[in-house]
């Protein structure tokens, strides 16, 4: 469960079609010159992208490597796969489906994860706080990507082009890593935690402004599931 709530705060960049990446790549330093030629304007597109959506779905594949376990035994990337669901403002709903079921949702001031494997539940109120300062808020409606990164390219002749993000400010993460379409979509993101851990999120069977139920983005708990409060952070 702990690491549903971890997903929930920080693993949400941006979604668009899944390219063709390689799921183990890690984000390298961009070269000098060329690179930096396009990365605002690049910003530029993907914001005006997600500006322009009122909501989306999509399927997801998750790979999360472990920076601790490295090349050795076990250092295989876990994969989880389902779909999500974002709404403006501030609405999320990652349904995992595969290996195991689990839940993160949110109304914009709930914030739910769920494992039915453990018949547990946990909730943390004033998810909008969570939402405001997390990579995710530019997708939500909020946020400018050059205001609160800083922003590079990896190669500007690449399809899809690469950018690398740097939080101006401390966060739970060191940066991310987005590839970028023509149109200013985002088909692949990578966030790099302060550990050296990456976790890499594909998006596929993308629909946009399909005006979603709001229930989507509610949760009840089931009867007989325990209930955990989680203090918000200070």
């Amino acid at each position: 469960m702990r690491s549903l709530l971890a997903i929930a705060l920080a693993l949400f960049p941006a979604v668009s079609a899944a390219g063709d990446t390689d799921p183990t790549a890690q984000a390298a330093p961009p070269p000098a010159e060329a690179a930096a030629d396009c990365a605002e304007p690049t910003a530029r597109r993907v914001q005006a992208h997600y500006e322009s959506i009122r909501d989306l779905s999509a399927d997801f594949e998750q790979t999360a490597r472990n920076a601790v376990l490295g090349s050795g035994p076990g250092a295989e990337p876990a994969t989880t796969r389902g779909r999500v669901v974002f709404a403006k403002p501030g609405r999320m709903r990652w349904e995992y489906r595969e290996p195991e079921p689990s839940l993160v949702v949110s109304d914009g001031r709930t914030l739910w994860t769920y494992d039915p494997g453990l018949g547990e539940a946990q909730r943390l109120e004033g998810a909008e706080s969570l939402v405001s300062g997390a990579a995710i808020q530019f997708l939500l409606g909020e946020g400018d990507l050059l205001e609160s990164f800083r922003v590079s390219a990896l190669d500007c002749g690449a399809r899809p082009i690469r950018l690398l993000l740097e939080p101006r400010e401390p966060a739970s993460y060191e940066r991310l890593a987005l590839d970028v379409g023509p149109d200013g979509g985002v088909r692949v993101s990578e966030v790099s935690d302060l550990f050296g851990n990456v976790t890499r999120v594909a998006f596929s069977n993308v629909r946009t402004n399909t005006t979603p139920d709001p229930a989507t983005f509610r949760f009840e708990p089931p009867q007989g599931v325990q209930v955990i409060e989680v203090p918000a952070a200070p």
